[in-house]
């Protein structure tokens, strides 16, 4: 059977020639496969092991397999958030002979969760909110790039905590299209009409299993979805004009679109015929402003929010070291050593996997913050550090690989202050 496969992949794992292909997905023995969460799917999918790693499989047509591993091959090259592809398996028959539907294998997004798993017994209004803002801004990327999705949805998604809000990252690309010209007004507000609807069904199955917390509306957190879409996509195409003596509004314009965590590759600027008025449109914007600049100054590759924040405190540090003076390179290495890294380093080993460790960073930041609240003072961190790792850390399940049914649920963020509520101080300021 093994030599009638057909198997493509960038990287061929031999483990993949270890799995029980000659077997239906459904009958696959409980020694290969991962119990995980996940979303609702119209094909089946299951979770296996391979050398060392988990593995989404999913059973369709060799034709919708390899269409799709393509698909997030250039989604991929795009940088679009996305799981990653592994493989395609194709030629696959049981002992009889008989022919198997082929199998996507993909990677499973470690510290990533279906929206299902993302709530303790019920939804609570907030973290619904943060969810349909995560897909609201995936989205818009992927809009930005020309790819028609066709078929949004909370199912289709992945979440990362990402510094009190969510990252989304696309999952199912089977009825996706890429066009290199850019998606028409129709396509996009197709995409949007699918996304309330399928949005709207999703959170009222949670509401007629019980697990919709009195108060929330369905509609209504579909419709956020689609407000929170069109303020960020008009926030990043939308012309824009004014007087010819206000030219600090480009500038204004460019701080306001990385803020939103975008940066502009090209922008278009044309003044009109009496020379009174100016128009600026972004031409070219890309997603991950802040990941960038951690990225370059510290080789920390983390969600954007975490990059605002990690970078919020990297700069409060270095206003404080007049000695590097504005070497910001050197600051960056020596907050990264002095700090981020002591913080990271202090959560025991056999906790290494509850959080990410920018998420961890955040939340010791935020636990702080409250701490200092509550208690109307100064917290050394010694202390702080060791109420999070014993109050707060061990208590939750590992993210690396969430395990348990789908029916099991993790536990909810810790509520933080917002940026614009952060009153500045750094922990180091409470030791």
């Amino acid at each position: 059977m093994t030599e009638a496969l057909s198997i493509t992949a960038s990287a061929i794992d031999p483990g993949l020639l270890q799995l029980p292909w000659s077997l239906p997905l459904a009958q696959w023995p409980s020694r290969a496969i991962v119990s995980l969460p996940k979303g609702l799917s119209r094909h089946l999918v299951r979770f296996a092991s391979l050398s060392g790693r988990v593995v989404a499989v999913k059973e369709t047509t060799e034709a919708m397999a390899r269409r799709e591993y393509e698909m997030l091959g250039n989604l991929h090259r795009l940088d679009v958030p996305c799981v990653e592809r592994v493989a395609v398996i194709a030629g696959r028959t049981d002992d009889a002979g008989l022919p198997l539907p082929a199998a996507l294998v993909t990677a499973h997004l470690r510290f990533s969760m279906p929206y299902r798993a993302l709530f303790t017994q019920v939804l609570r209004p907030d973290t619904a909110d943060r969810l349909v803002d995560a897909l609201a801004v995936l989205l818009v990327r992927l809009h930005n790039v020309g790819f028609f999705w066709g078929d949004v949805s909370l199912s289709n998604t992945l979440f990362r905590r990402d510094a009190g809000a969510f990252a989304a990252y696309l999952v199912d690309a089977e009825t996706g299209e890429l066009h290199e010209n850019g998606l028409t007004p129709g396509q996009r507000s197709h995409d949007l009409d699918v996304a309330r609807t399928n949005i709207a069904g999703e959170i009222m199955d949670l509401a007629a299993g019980g697990r919709l917390e009195r108060g929330v509306d369905a509609i209504e957190i579909a419709d956020r979805l689609v407000a929170s879409y069109r303020s960020l996509w008009t926030a990043l195409t939308s012309q824009e004009s004014f007087a010819a003596d206000e030219s600090w509004r480009i500038t204004e314009r460019v701080q306001k679109l990385n803020d939103l965590g975008f940066d502009i590759d090209e922008m278009s600027i044309r003044t009109t015929a009496d020379g009174t008025t100016v128009l600026i449109q972004p031409k070219v914007v890309d997603a991950g402003h802040h990941q960038r600049r951690l990225l370059r100054l510290t080789g920390l590759d983390v969600e954007e929010n975490q990059a605002r924040r990690l970078l919020n405190d990297l700069d409060q540090y270095r206003a404080r070291i007049s000695r590097l003076g504005s070497d910001e390179e050197m600051a960056a290495h020596e907050w990264l050593t002095r700090v981020f890294e002591p913080v990271v380093k202090s959560i025991p080993y056999d906790l290494r996997a509850k959080l990410e460790p920018a998420e961890v960073f955040h939340q010791v930041l935020e636990h702080r913050w409250y701490m200092s609240q509550e208690r109307g003072r100064s917290v050394p961190l010694a202390e702080v550090l060791s109420s999070y790792v014993h109050d707060v850390l061990r208590h939750r399940r590992d993210e690396a690989t969430i395990m348990g049914p789908p029916t099991e649920t993790t536990s909810l963020p810790l509520l933080s202050p917002s940026d614009d509520e952060d009153d500045g101080r750094d922990w180091r300021d409470l030791v």
